[in-house]
């Protein structure tokens, strides 16, 4: 099945990625939210498992466009394409730590501007709504 998915940051007046279609492993019409984390986070393992790794001597930098180095040094997460750690992402511990991140309120999840709070929440995906990933950072301080 097909999900509509955006990714954003708070602060931020654009999305740091642009609505993307993902092709999850699902057929049912009702899925609970940590179904489809699970589901999510297992497509993206797959994705990223799915890379070619670079061997090379050299690092020939790939240059991302003007515009796009923008939003690469406002998101403070500046990459050339290249994966250098060998490692493949770990599927199990991957879902756990997603699942994790979302009890202790590190992103939050959207369908249709309605938030999903509750991991046993089911969600009717004929509606097709898209869903969106918000990354809630925390404000830091000093004592001083």
């Amino acid at each position: 099945m097909e999900i509509k998915v955006i990714l954003k940051q708070l602060g931020k007046k654009h999305p740091v990625l642009a609505e993307q279609k993902l092709d999850i492993d699902y057929n049912d019409v009702n899925i609970s939210l940590e179904a489809l984390l699970k589901l999510v986070v297992q497509q993206q393992v797959e994705t990223f498992n799915a890379k070619s790794f670079e061997l090379e001597h050299e690092d020939y930098a790939k240059i991302p466009t003007e515009n796009y180095l923008n939003i690469l040094t406002d998101t403070s997460k500046i990459g050339f394409g290249s994966i250098y750690n060998e490692k493949k992402a770990d599927l199990q511990k991957a879902q756990e730590n997603a699942l994790q991140a979302f009890e202790d309120s590190m992103f939050a999840v959207f369908y249709n501007d309605e938030q999903l709070e509750d991991l046993s929440q089911n969600i009717n995906l004929n509606l097709h709504h898209t869903f969106t990933f918000i990354r809630l950072t925390f404000l830091a301080g000093s004592y001083w």
